[in-house]
This record gives C-alpha cells, structure tokens and sequence, in this order.
C-alpha cells in the first residue's frame, strides 16, 4: 500500500515500535500531517478510531477508504449515532467517542481489536475524555494487550503520557507559510459586521476558498446575510448530506462559515485563508438555579493556532483574527476541559454502569468536579436511572439519560410514536422558533427521521400520546406551577423562578428554560400545558411531604405535600410541640417583648441582672430567659401574654442564695426604690433623708448613685461618695437650698462626724 508523503510518515516506525513496546503511545502532530488519516493505515490488526465528531468520523473515513481506492464500509468504515457503513471486510472503523464508550460497556475486552486510536485529544470533550479513563481501566484489567494511541495536534502531552505510561513522538509540519492580520472590531461595532468585512477583504486578497469561525449558528446566519459571496454553512445541526457536501471543493471561489466543528480531524480543501471571531459556544450548567444551556466564550490560544493552521494545509495563506493583537496573549492557553463546566448526568449514568459510581479508583485526566458529579446522581436518583433494571435500559438508548427515561417511560404511558417524536424534537440542537411543544412538533425538522428510529425501540404502540407527559419524564424538575392567577411568573419544582408570557395553563411542563445574566427570572423557552395529576405522575419521586413550621408574626404550622418546590397541598398542624416550635422562632425573631410584663416584673429582672454581673447569679437576657420559658399550652401569639413572666424569673433563683435574695439586691433603701438599669445601682432621695449616711450605701459591694433631690424633688446633687460630698460639696448646695426653701432645717454639719 502506497501511503501519501505526508510528514507523519517518517514518524511512522518508529510509532510502530513504541506500541509494541510499550503498547501505548502519545503523538503529538499539527493539523495537516495525516496522524488522523495515515497512521490508522499503517497500524496492523482491527484497529478502532475514535472522533470527538460525528462529520469527523465521516470525513476520516471516506479520506482513508478514498487513500486505498475503495468505497468507505470495505477496509474503511465508520459508525455514528444513526448512521453506520460497515462489513465483515472492516479492518478499520472510525467511530464517534460517545458511541465508543457504549461499545465499551457491553464489551469491556473490545474483542477483537488490536488498537484504540484517540484522535484530537486536545478538544477535551467529555465523552472524549470518559473513553481515555475506561479504557486505561479496561487495559489494565482485563486486556492488558490492547493497544492504546492518543494523537493530537496541541496538548499537554507530559500528562498524557504520564496517563497512559507511553512515550511521546512528535511529527513536525510542513505547513505552508501563512500570513497572520488582526482585524478588530470597530466601536460597538457586533461581531457578525467584523467578520464579514474580515471576508470581504480576504476574498480581494486571497485566490481561494475563505473559512470563518463563528460560535454558533445564529451569527453564521446573519453574518450570511451581509455578504455577497458564494456561501457555505457548516455546523453540527445540518443534516450529514449537507455536512459531507461542504467538504467537497467548489468549482469558484467560497466563503464556508462554520463553528468550531471544523477546527480539527478533517480538512475543508481549497480554503486559502481563515477568518477567525475568536469566540466559541460552549455548555454550561448553572447547578444552583437547575437550568444548562451554551455560553459564549472567548477561545483559547492553542484553539486559535488550531484554527489559523487550517489556511495553510495546501498552500501558502492568510489569517484574519477579529481582536486586538495586544489581546492574544491574554487568551488561555488551553481550552477549559469540558468535564469542568459540563453537565455530568450522562458521565454518572456511564459510571454507574460501569461499575464506578464515584469514579474513584479510575485514572482521569481531570476527574470530574465532586458537587457537579454528585448533583448528576441526584438527578439520576429523580430519574429513576440508578435503579438496576432500568440503569442498563436507559443507558443503552444512547441518549441524555433524561430522554432515555422519557422514550421508556414515556412509550409506555403516552405512546411509543409520542414518545419518539417528543424526544427526537428534545434532542436536536436546533431551536424550534416557538415557545409551544405541540406547534413545534407539527413543524418539519431533520428530527423526525430520528423520530422514526427511536419509535422502534419503544413499548406500547398505543397511549395516551400526551406530548406534555414526555417531556415532564425528561425534566422532572422542570415541572412549574404559575405563582397566581393572572401571573406570568412560575415556579419550577427545582425552586427557580421562570417567566412565560404565552401561556395561561396553571401547570407547564417545561422542556427549554434559560436565564439572561442580569435577569431576575428564568425564562421559558419551550413548554406544554399540564396538570397537577401529570406532574405528580411523572415526577413522583420529588412528591414528599414535609412539616412547615415558621413565625410570620404568629405562629405557621402546617403539614405541606410538595412537589419539589412547588406546594399541592397543606393542612394544619395539630400538635402542640409544632406549635410551640414556632412560638419559640417567634420569641428569637422579635424578642421577650411579645410576652407581658409588669412593672414587678421588669424590676426583679434588672435586680438579677444586677446579681448576675456582681455575684455570677443566673443570665436572664433574652436568650437565656426563652430557653427557660414553659409555654406550657400556648399555642398563638395571644397565649404568650398569659404566660407569668415574675414566675418564670423566680425559677432562675439559684438555691440556697435566693433566701438572701432581698439582702443582696433590696428593692428599697429608705424611702427610695433602687433603679437597677445602669451598670451601678442608683437611689433617688430628697437630701434631708440622706443626712443620716456619713458615707454612700453600698449592694453586694458596689457604691450606690446617689440622687439627691430636694424637698420639691428637683435634682440638687449626684454622689457615690456621700461623705467627700458632706465635706465639700454640701455647703454650696446648703447656701441655695436655705434661699429657696427657708422654712426648712439646712444643718451647717448634717452628719455628726464626732459621734
């Protein structure tokens, strides 16, 4: 077999050697020098190559079959999610990551095969990713002969080779010269216009076909709408007819815009220059609120050179980056590994599977974050996925495990052509323009031929072909009940808050919801009527019924059904201590004020404060004081009012002392009442009583703040130290008071120092 002169080639034994030795091997080869197309060719024995894409996989294959003159499904063949060319003559079957992993499972020894070859480990993907861990786990247990190959064309290669105990060979390009030019965008200008007047100049400076990246199909249809050029599309929600045609040269000059599809593993042919956006759209998960969705993001450096290495396969070219050079160096090197930021319900389904609930014990490149894996196997457990008769069943569709569920469940309460066509409709990418499920299904959509295959694999060919009921198996959780009556504002039984204007059903089984950042609400993206009976039958394990007891100015107590977050139904508690729960919540929210309290009461409270702080007596603050209280049958608000607050204080005394309770803190001396609010005891006397103390009276050690006031009980003087007063200060006061109040005795000498 005569194999093109690609500069993989000479590397070519030398990987040969290192497989036989080491039986693993890193190869680490830029875009372009035939590691995805040559290196299969040469391997010996059934070898099995894995793609992160579909229209990779495709591609790969029809490229090697059309190496060895003979149609792809001979030597050469492939196999993808509802598609497949293969024979009894395959030696090589380029498969999708994904569907390598469920192959895995029912064959752990892959029977058969000689070589797994790992292509693009790069991209990081997270089936990507969970294939390289099975099968490290596969070779070191039961097929330690198996031969395992990572190529890729920018990596980390040290942790690779350090994964799979194998060297690292590098095949070095022979990249044509490219031309790199930054175009960044104008004020405000939106990135669709930047990319195209990026085109526009590339197709008067470059022979050739151009390739732009843009993040998503939205931009790529309206950055279409602004040139005048022969375009072609391609991303991941076109048909593969469509996808295969765009690899295929065209007879003038082309503008192919695409997403990040085309970045790797296949070569679009006579493209002459790039224009990159410089962004891309990736999954994200927000854990806390229960809604995924894509985000846009800035790429990465490596993911940049990824790119630019395309317009210099054939021929001399030119780069066109939509950003400031100064913002290159600020990209991230690499690209952010999808097992970080992904939703994991599908990799836990796997696990599970695979005997490996918590993926301890397994060798990962990144292993998956613990609360996003553990928020999967709660959404698991809501699914009824973990559960040994059905864990197997719905991995083995090959889908989400949510719509695994909804196709099993679903065919057999709705119907299995029901079912399919609500799953198949979920499962497409491609937003179907309306927030109504049952428009959406009667419009035509690349979804329905896979509608048609997965009717195959249901139950019952009758039903109730409820379309709401499908999609509330998939998204339990999604479940959401309108918040009042003329609301448009409803809440999922996740417990997120979610907007819909189109529709006044009570109940909506949500299958699309996403939420804006800055938003105060989710919002609704697709959804269909339901009912209470519905969701309970579809997500009945997150009915459950729980006590809710509160203080909201009274007392709440009441037994609640729930579905997740959304209330059935409630009824009243009847027993006390539930009661008295929310009694005590009440008395910590507003504090002893809610009780009532004599003037009596407040006083033998500040004398044992008083105590408290001079003698370590019991605290009677707040807290201490509710923990203490018996509320004995108080059940409301009101009751508390009845409760005997100088009773309850009474039972703090401490015993024996509280005999001596009058002596320590005595309500009264003299003729005046102790005032025990500050931190020293204060007397409020008229001066002609005090003449009888040389010095200040003291309680349990501490001076008293004497007041003194006059015969009218007008403030005269303040003392705690009533004999330095007798001695100095009286004679001033004795001078006013004698003017003011002649008829009464002002002893030059009030206290008889000489007795």
């Amino acid at each position: 077999m005569h194999l093109p002169d690609l500069p993989v080639k000479s590397v070519l034994p030398e990987l040969l050697k290192t497989l036989d030795d080491h039986g693993a091997a890193v190869l680490v080869a830029p875009p372009g020098t035939g590691k995805t197309t040559l290196v299969p060719l040469a391997l010996e024995g059934k070898i099995v190559v894995a793609e992160p894409r579909r229209i990779a996989a495709r591609a790969a294959a029809a490229r090697m079959a059309s190496l060895l003159g003979e149609p792809v499904g001979h030597t050469v063949g492939y196999s993808v999610r509802g598609d497949r060319k293969t024979s009894r003559h395959t030696r090589i079957e380029v498969v999708t990551s994904g569907l390598l992993v469920r192959r895995l499972q029912h064959d752990q020894e892959l029977e058969g095969v000689g070589t797994v070859l790992l292509d693009e480990c790069h991209e990081r993907h997270l089936d990507a990713d969970l294939l390289l861990t099975l099968l490290l786990d596969a070779k070191a247990g039961l097929r330690p002969d198996l031969k395992l190959l990572a190529t890729s064309a920018t990596v980390a290669a040290q942790r690779l080779s350090d994964l799979l105990n194998a060297p690292v060979l590098h095949s070095e390009s022979r990249m044509y010269p490219t031309e790199m030019t930054y175009v960044p965008p104008a004020r405000n200008e939106h990135i669709e216009n930047t990319v195209a007047r990026a085109i526009n100049r590339a197709l008067s400076e470059v022979d050739g076909d151009v390739l732009a990246f843009l993040p998503g199909v939205r931009e790529i249809n309206r950055t279409a709408s602004l040139l005048n050029a022969d375009t072609v599309i391609l991303h991941g929600q076109l048909n593969a007819q469509t996808q295969d045609a765009a690899l295929k040269p065209g007879s003038r000059q082309r503008v192919v815009l695409a997403t990040s599809i085309a970045e790797s593993s296949l070569t679009v042919p006579g493209v002459r220059a790039v224009v990159d956006a410089g962004l891309a759209r990736v999954p994200r998960v927000d854990h806390r609120r229960g809604l995924a969705g894509l985000t846009t993001i800035r790429v990465s450096q490596a993911v940049a050179d990824q790119r630019a290495g395309r317009a210099g396969r054939e021929a001399p070219g030119r780069v066109y980056r939509c950003w400031p050079e100064h913002e290159h160096s600020t990209l991230p090197r690499y690209p952010e590994p999808e097992i970080r930021t992904a939703d994991l319900t599908r990799l836990a389904l796997e696990l599970a599977v695979w005997g490996t609930p918590d993926g301890t014990g397994l060798n990962w490149w990144d292993a998956p974050p613990e609360g996003a894996l553990k928020a999967a196997q709660e959404t698991l457990n809501a699914l009824g996925a973990l559960e040994p008769d059905r864990r197997d069943r719905i991995a083995n569709v090959g889908l989400h495990p949510r719509l695994g569920r909804a196709l099993i469940d679903g065919s057999a309460l709705a119907g299995n052509r029901t079912a399919a066509e609500v799953v198949a409709l979920l499962d497409d990418s491609t937003h179907p323009g309306t927030t109504d499920l049952a428009t959406a299904l009667k419009a035509p959509g690349k979804w329905r031929k896979e509608a048609k295959k997965l009717e195959k694999l249901g139950s019952n060919p009758a039903g109730n072909g409820d379309p709401a009921l499908v999609v509330a198996l998939a998204y339990p959780e999604r479940l959401a009940k309108r918040r009042s009556k003329n609301s448009t504002v409803y809440l999922m039984a996740n417990g997120t808050a979610v907007e819909h204007t189109d529709s006044h059903a009570k109940w909506l089984a949500v299958a699309i919801a996403d939420r804006e950042p800055g938003s105060k609400h989710g919002r609704i993206r697709l959804a269909a009527p339901a009912d209470e009976e519905l969701a309970v039958t579809a997500a009945a394990a997150l009915v459950h019924t729980e006590d809710d007891i509160r203080w909201n100015g009274d007392v709440i107590a009441n037994s609640v059904r729930k579905l997740g977050a959304i209330t059935l139904d409630e009824r009243k508690l009847t027993d006390l201590a539930k009661s008295q729960q929310a009694l005590r919540m009440g008395l910590e929210a507003e504090g002893l004020g809610l009780l009532k309290w004599t003037d009596a009461a407040k006083r033998l409270r500040e004398r044992m404060a008083f105590l408290h702080r001079t003698r370590d007596w019991p605290s009677v603050d707040d807290e201490s004081l509710i923990k203490a209280i018996d509320l004995g049958q108080a059940k409301k608000r009101s009751d508390l009012a009845k409760i005997d607050t100088t009773g309850l204080l009474r039972s703090l005394l401490p015993w024996p002392e509280a005999a001596e309770f009058d002596q320590l803190a005595p309500e009264r001396i003299g003729q005046g009442k102790v005032d025990y609010t500050q931190d020293q005891p204060a007397l409020h006397v008229r001066i002609q009583d005090a003449m009888k103390w040389a010095d200040t009276p003291q309680i349990a050690g501490v001076p008293v703040v004497v007041h003194l006031l006059s015969p009218a009980g007008r403030p005269t003087a303040v003392t705690s130290d009533l004999r330095t007063f007798w001695r100095n200060g009286y004679l001033r006061v004795r001078s006013e008071l004698k003017g003011r109040y002649p008829k009464h005795h002002w002893p030059e000498r009030p206290y008889d120092r000489s007795r």
